[in-house]
């Protein structure tokens, strides 16, 4: 960034925010009070999805997802049974045989976390029996609570709603299996979002074959429903606006009120040193984030941290405003080749999403 750039600015603006200056400490009461759907997808319901009319799968989803709210209704979802995240859970009874979840398979950009979304607010229970959040919440909750006290936390909700499932590694495989299996056999429900078919869980990441009891465990707890389509955060709309010079990075962040500045490769090293489960965290209260000198990452831990600040972004609907390289050049050939291609065009298209929403910031 410039020197003229921050000088003018300064000069009559208040200075904007730092994520680079941020490190957030998260209490595990928090990970239990926000396993809920997150702002961007607060008023979403079934009625508010818009399917494509050439996507017979996406009509065919509401209809499906519909029906698996309507049947998880229960003594449970009265309220009776209510507790604290730390008191012990009831007794249940074991799951009928079956499948007990439904698990939503598609590409980016189709409109899954809308329609997760929409299963958790149309499941009849009360918000404290049923819970919604990403894999790596999920994982990082039991990490916070240790395996048996989630286990309790979560076996009397109907409802758990996971977001973006993946394996990436053997730990996750066998920590995940254990735990859903536990959940199952006191009769919650599961819902899931990914870009994989859960019977190709962790292919290209690490030896799946090798855990392939556990994949195959989690695969039967999972009724697919395949959902076909091109992403909807660009369909129709306007090429995303190329990147900015510094200056009016700069200009804009100090001009907006609670907006953060910082220097990409500067905020991608700090990100090594925050939990990922702390991401949010790092962007609370925040109005907008301003970055310059965007330029590809450097390896493959770096790239998969900057997805999942991504996410969170997205998730709370904060445009980003940058200058340097444009966004579908931050990942290499081979990255986007390789095992975690997946996760690598979503981020290329919400942080696209949230490029286009920041222009607005820069006409003001």
């Amino acid at each position: 960034m410039s020197t003229r750039a921050i000088t003018e600015a300064a000069a009559t603006e208040a200075a904007p925010l730092s994520l680079c200056s941020r490190e957030p400490h998260v209490p595990a009461d928090r990970l239990v009070a926000e396993m809920v759907p997150p702002p961007r997808f607060d008023a979403v319901r079934f009625d508010t999805y818009i399917p494509d009319p050439n996507q017979p799968s996406q009509i065919d989803a509401v209809k499906i997802l519909s029906g698996f709210a309507e049947g998880l209704g229960g003594a449970h979802a009265t309220g009776a049974g209510k507790r604290r995240w730390f008191s012990r859970a009831p007794k249940k009874p074991a799951a009928a045989a079956g499948p007990r979840g439904v698990y939503l398979d598609g590409g980016y950009g189709v409109g899954k976390t809308h329609l997760l979304a929409s299963l958790w607010h149309a499941t009849p229970a009360e918000p404290a029996l049923k819970a919604f959040g990403t894999f790596v919440e999920l994982t990082n909750l039991v990490g916070a609570l240790g395996f048996q006290q989630t286990v309790q936390t979560l076996s009397g909700h109907r409802l758990l709603c996971i977001d973006e499932f993946e394996l990436d590694d053997p730990g996750d495989t066998v920590l995940v299996s254990s735990l859903l299996s536990r959940l199952v056999e006191q009769g919650v429900a599961l819902a899931a979002t990914s870009n994989t078919l859960p019977g190709k869980l962790g292919e290209g990441r690490f030896a799946a074959a090798d855990f392939l009891r556990e994949i195959q465990g989690l695969s039967a707890h999972f009724r697919p429903l395949r959902i076909d389509g091109e992403d909807y955060r660009h369909r129709g709309l306007p090429e995303a606006p190329a990147p900015y010079d510094d200056e009016t990075v700069a200009r804009t962040a100090y001009a907006t009120p609670g907006a953060s500045l910082d220097d990409f490769p500067h905020l991608l090293e700090h990100l090594a040193s925050v939990h990922p489960s702390r991401y949010g965290a790092l962007t609370d209260e925040l109005t907008a984030v301003c970055l310059t000198d965007v330029r590809p990452v450097p390896d493959q831990s770096t790239a998969l941290r900057l997805v999942v600040l991504a996410d969170r972004l997205y998730d709370r609907e904060i445009p980003v405003l940058a200058s340097g390289m444009p966004f579908d050049k931050l990942f290499s050939d081979e990255m986007l080749n390789g095992g975690y291609k997946k996760k690598y065009f979503r981020a290329i298209s919400r942080l696209t999403a949230l490029a286009r929403d920041a222009k607005e910031l820069v006409a003001q």
